[in-house]
Formats: structure tokens, C-alpha cells, sequence
């Protein structure tokens, strides 16, 4: 009897130390501790079939003709147009691709908390002679100073500089001329 007392009592000093090793451990603290996700989703049928368009505005450095950006945009690493090219617009790095679309995401800098930005532009077919562009963007705008009203307001900035580029594409995969990009606002 006092052999089974003993095993018990070594059993029960034992079992808590193995209980606590069993416990998982605990996540990361996270870099950003309520991080408010934001999705913008936009789209725009065009009058033409799912691969011309994709052939016209789908080659990764096309942003810089539909976005208008007088700077440009030029491949500084890895091969355009797969996964892993970095463009210099944004530094952004192409994350995914199929046929018809690609998604990218930003880097990492030193000093700022990271966001999360993706972004993700998809042209699916309709009918065999239509098509929808869907570009949507995804990040964190909980670190944007100021109120709610702030970070709507910075939502509808990048709504706003997205849908004009969505637009664009829809122009120039139809066949059409972008206007001249409008003047940058006084500062």
C-alpha cells in the first residue's frame, strides 16, 4: 500500500509539469494589435472578350499607362510577368497569377508598421464577346491618424485613384484614348 501512495504522489507531482509542457505557446504578440482590415473592391464590364483584355492591360507593369504615372514602371527584379518580379511601382512584388489575373503585395519597411497591402486585378469572362474587370485592394487602415471620419476618408482617396485606373483599362481594352492624366492637386 505505501508503494501505491507513493506512486501516486510522485504521479501527481509529475502530472501538472507535463500538463504545462503540453500547453501550446502562446502566439506572437501581433505588430499591430486591432488591425482593421479594409477591402475596396471595384469592377467594370468592357465590350470585349476576357483574354483581349487581358492581353491588353494585364502585362504587370501595364499600371504605370492606366494609373498614369508620369514616372513609369520598370521590372528590378526576377522576370516580368512572374510570380516574384518586383516593379518600381510601389516596390510592389507579384505574389500570384493565373491566366487571367495577379495579385501583389508591398514590402516591409524599416520603421513602418506593416499594412498588409495586396492587390489583386482579374478580369473574368462574361459572354464570349464580354468581360469584367475586378481589381480589389486589401489592407490594414487602422494605424490612419484621426477618427472614423479620417479613415473613410482615406478609403475614398485610393476608391477615388483606383477607380479612375479601372476605368482606364476599361478605355484602353476597348480600343479607346486615356485622356490627358489631370493636373496634381495644389498643395
Amino acid at each position: 500500500m505505501k508503494a501505491v501512495v507513493k506512486a501516486a504522489c510522485a504521479l501527481a507531482l509529475v502530472l501538472p509539469a507535463t500538463a504545462a509542457l503540453a500547453q501550446p505557446p502562446a502566439p506572437p504578440k501581433m505588430q499591430t494589435e486591432a488591425p482593421n482590415y479594409v477591402s475596396i473592391p471595384m469592377q467594370i464590364d468592357v465590350k470585349r472578350p476576357a483574354a483581349e483584355v487581358w492581353k491588353r492591360i494585364g502585362k504587370y507593369c501595364d499600371i504605370a499607362e492606366w494609373l498614369q504615372i508620369a514616372t513609369g514602371c520598370q521590372i528590378t527584379s526576377g522576370k516580368d510577368g512572374e510570380v516574384g518580379a518586383v516593379r518600381t511601382v510601389g516596390r510592389e512584388i507579384l505574389v500570384g497569377k493565373t491566366d487571367l489575373s495577379y495579385t501583389y503585395t508591398q514590402p516591409v519597411y524599416e520603421g513602418r508598421p506593416y499594412n498588409l497591402y495586396h492587390g489583386t486585378l482579374e478580369v473574368k469572362p462574361l459572354t464570349a464577346k464580354t468581360s469584367r474587370i475586378v481589381y480589389t485592394l486589401i489592407y490594414d487602415n487602422s494605424r490612419i491618424p484621426g477618427d472614423d471620419a479620417a479613415k473613410a476618408a482615406e478609403i475614398q482617396r485610393r476608391r477615388t485613384a483606383f477607380e479612375k485606373g479601372v476605368a482606364n483599362m476599361k478605355i484602353l481594352a476597348e480600343g479607346g484614348t486615356l485622356p490627358p492624366p489631370a493636373p496634381p492637386a495644389p498643395r
